[in-house]
C-alpha cells in the first residue's frame, strides 16, 4: 500500500472535497436531522492545520458548504447540535433543540482485555469487538426502542460512531438520552473493580439474553485471538471475576496446570464452574449467571456515555478524513461489519494516486460507502415527508 504522509494533507483535501465528500448527500442528511429548524441553525466544527480550531460555523445550502471546505481545507468536520438560532451569532444564548441520539465505541477502552494492541493500534482481531458492539447495539436499538434510521461510520482509527436520526430521537432530552445509554451499559466499575457485570439472580431480561447470544457467535474466536487466559498474569486477572473464593482458588490452579491454550483453559473453568455449583447451592445462588457475565465483561460494548447523554456533544462528520491514518470515515451497513477489513478502508492517499494498485479497490469501497450512506438518507427523507404530512394532516383536522 502507498504510504501515507500527514505532511502531503493539505495538498489532497481539497481535491477530496470537491471530488469526493457527497456534499449533497451530506447536506440533505442534516437537513432531516435540522427539521423544524432551517440548516444554518447546525453547528459544524473545523479542526485546520496546526490543530487551530473553529467552533460554531454553519451554512446555508451546499454551495456555501463547498465555498468554506474551499476557503479552510478543514483536516476534520465535526457535527454539533441544533440550535434554536445560528450558532454563529446567537452562541452565548442559543438553546439546543435537536440532535442525533449518537454512539461511541473507541478500541482504547477494549485495553483491558485485548492483548493483539493497545492505545492507537488496531488489528483486523480487535476489529471483532467492534462487530459484536455494532449487531448488539443496531438490534437493541431496532428492536427494544423502534429506531429505523441508523447510521454506522468508521471514526477512521479506531473505532465505530452510531447515528440515530429517527425524529424521536433527535428531540431526546438529556434524561431521555441518559435513559437510552443506561438501559445499553451493563459494564460499571473502574480500574481497581475486578468485577464489572453483575446481572444478579433474577430471570434474565430478553436484552441481555439476546446479547449474550451474538456474543456466543464470535466468542470462540475472540477466545481463541486474544488468547485470554493464556498466561500466569492473565489467569490472574481473570479469577479475581470470580466472587466465590473456593472455586477462585480451584479454577487458578487448574488451569496454570493446562497448556496456555485459552479455549481449553476456558472449557475446564466453565466444568469446574458447574461442578461447584451442583455440590454447593448457596454458590449457584450467588453466581448463577458468572458465564454469562464473564462473558459480557469481555466482550460486550464499551459505550462511552457521556457522549451519548450530552445534548450538544460533537461528533466527526461521515467522510471525514482522520489525519493521523488518512483513513476516510466511510458508512458501513451494519450487517457487513464482519465482513470488513482495515486494509479495505478507503485512504485519502490511495483516492487521489491513479498509480496505486490500491486506487480501484478503494474507489469501488467509496462508492459503496457512499451507496450506504444514500440509502440511508434516502430513507431518512421518506419518512420526515410522512412524517411533516401527517402532523399537517392533524394541524387542519384540529
Amino acid at each position: 500500500m502507498v504510504q501515507y504522509d500527514e505532511n502531503l494533507l493539505s495538498d489532497m483535501l481539497p481535491i477530496y472535497y470537491s471530488r469526493l465528500f457527497p456534499q449533497s448527500l451530506f447536506c440533505r442528511w442534516l437537513s432531516c436531522g435540522n427539521y423544524p429548524q432551517p440548516l444554518a441553525n447546525r453547528e459544524l466544527s473545523f479542526t485546520l492545520a496546526e490543530d487551530i480550531y473553529l467552533r460554531y460555523l454553519s451554512i446555508n445550502n451546499q454551495k456555501e458548504l463547498q465555498t468554506l471546505f474551499q476557503k479552510k481545507c478543514p483536516y476534520k468536520l465535526d457535527i454539533g447540535p441544533v440550535y434554536n438560532t445560528k450558532p454563529s451569532i446567537g452562541r452565548h444564548d442559543a438553546i439546543v433543540l435537536a440532535r442525533e441520539l449518537v454512539f461511541d465505541i473507541d478500541l482504547t477502552d477494549y485495553d483491558e482485555v485485548r492483548t493483539c494492541c493497545q492505545e492507537a493500534n488496531v488489528c483486523d482481531k480487535c476489529w471483532r469487538f467492534m462487530i459484536v458492539a455494532c449487531e448488539i447495539i443496531n438490534v437493541t436499538l431496532k428492536d427494544d426502542f423502534g429506531f429505523q434510521h441508523i447510521l454506522w461510520v468508521f471514526s477512521g482509527r479506531r473505532g465505530i460512531h452510531c447515528w440515530v436520526s429517527d425524529y424521536e430521537a433527535r428531540i431526546l432530552d438529556s434524561p431521555g438520552r441518559a435513559a437510552v445509554a443506561d438501559y445499553m451499559c451493563l459494564i460499571t466499575g473502574g480500574d481497581n473493580q475486578h468485577k464489572k457485570v453483575h446481572l444478579g439472580n433474577d430471570n434474565l431480561h430478553s436484552s441481555i439474553k439476546r446479547s449474550v447470544n451474538i456474543i456466543d457467535k464470535y466468542f470462540s474466536n475472540i477466545m481463541e485471538e486474544q488468547e485470554f487466559l493464556s498466561t500466569v498474569e492473565r489467569v490472574s486477572s481473570f479469577v479475581k471475576i470470580i466472587p466465590d473464593e473456593t472455586l477462585r482458588k480451584q479454577v487458578e490452579e487448574a488451569l496454570n496446570k493446562l497448556p496456555a491454550s485459552s479455549p481449553e483453559r476456558w472449557e475446564t473453568f466453565v466444568n469446574l464452574y458447574h461442578q461447584h455449583c451442583k455440590q454447593n447451592g448457596s454458590a449457584m445462588r450467588k453466581m448463577k449467571y458468572l458465564i454469562e457475565e464473564m462473558k459480557i465483561q469481555y466482550c460486550y460494548p464499551r459505550l462511552d456515555v457521556n457522549v451519548t447523554k450530552g445534548f450538544n456533544h460533537l461528533l466527526k462528520s461521515p467522510f471525514s478524513i482522520h489525519p493521523k491514518t488518512g483513513k476516510v470515515s466511510v458508512v458501513f451497513k451494519p450487517e457487513n461489519a464482519k465482513n470488513m477489513k482495515l486494509n479495505d478502508i478507503p485512504t485519502i492517499n490511495t483516492l487521489l494516486d491513479d498509480s496505486s494498485k490500491e486506487n480501484a479497490q478503494h474507489l469501488a469501497n467509496m462508492r459503496t460507502a457512499t451507496k450506504n450512506f444514500q440509502e440511508v438518507v434516502f430513507t431518512l427523507e421518506k419518512t420526515e415527508a410522512m412524517r411533516r404530512k401527517n402532523e399537517a394532516s392533524a394541524s387542519i383536522d384540529f
